[in-house]
């Protein structure tokens, strides 16, 4: 059995202190639609993203991000993904609402761009490879 990337990440010396979580952005944008997107940054600069719009309940994203979760992000270590999907899920008393799980996966998707950068690969190679040589695509003028 391999080794996984993760786990690679994660047992680097001295790497916890750079993955650890230093700030978190919460942006919206598009006065008249909110998308809302989720900015995490680690000690070492490196940034992921993640998108948090809820069509219909667009501002209570900002709001839950802001006063739940992002206070709860600050100082742990982003490698650490699964404990901390698992710590926002479980932690919460009204679990698996449209707000928390949209929440929760803008958080995830920042974390794991944040791995895919520090390892220096491709998400899609963190998640297993390559399932396809291409795509179908529909192009109308």
């Amino acid at each position: 059995m391999g080794v996984s990337a993760v786990e690679t990440i994660n047992s680097k010396p001295g790497s916890a202190r750079d993955r650890e979580i230093v700030s978190a952005d919460v942006i919206v944008t598009c006065p008249a639609r909110n998308f809302v997107t989720l900015k995490i940054v680690t000690r070492s600069g490196v940034t992921g993203i993640g998108e948090a719009t809820l069509n219909g309940r667009e501002l209570a994203l900002p709001s839950y991000l802001k006063d739940h979760l992002v206070p709860n992000l600050i100082g742990r270590d982003a490698g650490r993904i699964e404990d901390i999907w698992q710590f926002f899920y479980r932690g919460a008393y009204w679990r698996r609402g449209p707000v928390t799980m949209t929440a929760i996966s803008a958080v995830d998707v920042a974390l794991w761009d944040i791995l895919g950068k520090m390892s220096a690969l491709p998400l899609y190679q963190l998640l297993g490879g390559r399932s396809r040589e291409g795509a179908l695509v529909y192009g109308h003028a």
